[in-house]
């Protein structure tokens, strides 16, 4: 039995933990503020409760198999799963909508055509054929396989030239392929929509982006009952069930070496304490600067250096019942000044005082400042944001999905970069990992430089995301359990 110690206590860390305590192992979790969840978390005020993180799951057998591994209690009797549909509601600048079903290939060919006019569906479905040969060249590597030891391959980009006459188009961004390839800027809006939404801006991100629509349209979106919040007390529940110790408010300060190999941690006020492995979950400065030579690949620049973009949210409480037509999605795409926004209104008596009332998110992807943390209410050029105005204009765009907002507001709560910072140790969100891009959008691999230690969670292999950090879990406890010999699920 190890003695082992996990820095965070985000969804990616727990993972590990619980892992990691099934396997016999002594599993001690530091976190440094006073809840668990990381960027899962809640506000709750006056009856009505909000997802401040994301606000549907994806690939949701990552979380089966680790119920499965962890215990006798499947996923759907520690949480309430339902498919969403449709999947999203879309508005388009022009006031276009449609509405796309979940997980269904050619009922969304169909609602693009009788939206958009013959042939749009024709095109985006051509572009998904596409996008699912990125999807296949790079699934295992990227999401199933420890990272490779040599990750040149994955830096070329796998999403396939389009061809044109006798010679092939190469595109090198995801804007380029919704200019070139879907004919449409409505369309092209919808495939930039998707970028934006795992924070990535379709101007620099690589064509293997594609994957994320093809994603979701194959896999289908989920709720979680209560909210995202839910999975995350459940998840915890299932460390605590594995004897898995959890300690709160207590930063890990650094990571002990000795031998050149990670003996420990140390805590405030200089107290250590040993360990035969430590899992970092979250990124902590002195560990990274002492003991990682870099984040990424390619020409030594931080994979988060391409993709520096955080998460507005407003939560806003209703007065009034959700209306029969209402969906759980809405995106409302930019328009002059509006911002481009994803509007969540979840149809649930858990986040709100009665029938009476509802409870709607407004979130919106920012960039932040390059080269260093944001300061609250700095864009991308460390200008200085007004976020009240800003989200003055996010409630605005809201109100396309929301009929009569305005009227029915009854008060509003806004959660700025410094708040994702605060809660979370980073303004920014770590989005999942790309191939392509020179290598510069995969993230740490799960085993460090130094032995004995490893990285777990959004900020390591492979990458940001609910499923993902479900992923990096399974990825790390085999490495440490199995040894060098382990090739991730098979």
């Amino acid at each position: 039995m190890a003695r082992i110690v996990v820095i965070g206590a985000g969804l990616g860390a727990m993972a590990t933990a619980a892992r990691l305590a099934v396997a016999g192992h002594r599993v001690t979790v530091y976190e440094r503020t006073a809840t668990y969840g990381g960027a899962v978390g809640r506000f709750a005020r006056e009856g009505f409760a909000f997802d401040t993180g994301p606000g549907l799951l994806h690939l949701p057998a990552v979380y089966r198999d680790l119920f499965v591994k962890t215990g006798k209690e499947p996923l759907e009797e520690c949480v309430a799963l339902t498919q969403v549909d449709p999947a999203s509601r879309h508005v388009f600048a022009d006031g276009t909508r449609v509405d796309l079903p979940n997980a269904s290939r050619a009922g969304t060919v169909a609602a693009l055509d009788a939206a958009l006019g013959a042939g749009a569906g024709e095109r985006w479905g051509a572009f998904l054929v596409r996008a699912r040969e990125a999807w296949d060249r790079t699934r295992r590597p990227l999401l199933e396989e420890p990272q490779p030891a040599d990750p040149a391959p994955l830096a070329r980009e796998p999403y396939p030239a389009l061809k044109a006459g006798l010679l092939r188009r190469p595109t090198t961004t995801l804007a380029q392929v919704g200019a070139r390839e879907l004919g449409d800027p409505r369309l092209a809006a919808l495939l930039d929509a998707y970028a934006w939404s795992y924070g990535f801006d379709p101007a620099t991100a690589p064509a293997a982006a594609a994957v994320l629509p093809y994603m979701e349209q194959t896999f289908g979106s989920w709720y979680v009952g209560g909210g995202l919040r839910a999975l995350a007390d459940a998840v915890y529940e299932r460390c605590r069930k594995r004897r898995v110790e959890f300690v709160f408010e207590t930063a890990v300060e650094d990571v002990l070496e000795k031998d050149g190999r990670a003996v420990g941690v140390r805590l405030p006020g200089g107290e250590t304490v040993e360990a035969d492995h430590v899992v970092s979950g979250a990124p902590v400065p002195a560990l990274y600067d002492e003991h990682v030579v870099e984040w990424g690949h390619g020409d030594d620049r931080p994979h988060h250096q391409l993709n520096r973009t955080s998460r507005v949210t407003v939560c806003l409480a209703l007065r009034g019942p959700r209306e029969a037509a209402a969906v759980h999605r809405t995106v409302v795409h930019a328009a002059g000044e509006r911002p481009a926004v994803t509007v969540l209104r979840p149809d649930d008596p858990a986040l709100r005082p009665d029938a009476e009332h509802e409870s709607v998110t407004v979130t919106a992807t920012v960039r932040t400042s390059p080269g260093r943390e944001p300061r609250d209410g700095e864009t991308q050029d460390g200008e200085t944001r007004d976020w009240a105005a800003f989200a003055d204009r996010m409630v605005e765009a809201a109100g396309e999905a929301v009929p009569g907002l305005r009227e029915r507001l009854l008060w509003r709560h806004v959660r700025t970069p410094e708040d994702v910072r605060r809660d979370t140790g980073s303004a920014e969100v770590p989005g999942p990992a790309l191939g392509g891009a020179r290598g510069l959008l995969l993230p740490a691999a799960n085993r460090s430089p130094l032995p004995g230690l490893w990285f777990a969670g959004g900020w390591s292999h492979p990458g940001g995301g609910l499923a993902h950090a479900g992923m990096s879990g399974a990825l790390v406890a085999g490495l440490i359990v199995e040894g060098a010999e382990f090739r991730g699920s098979r």
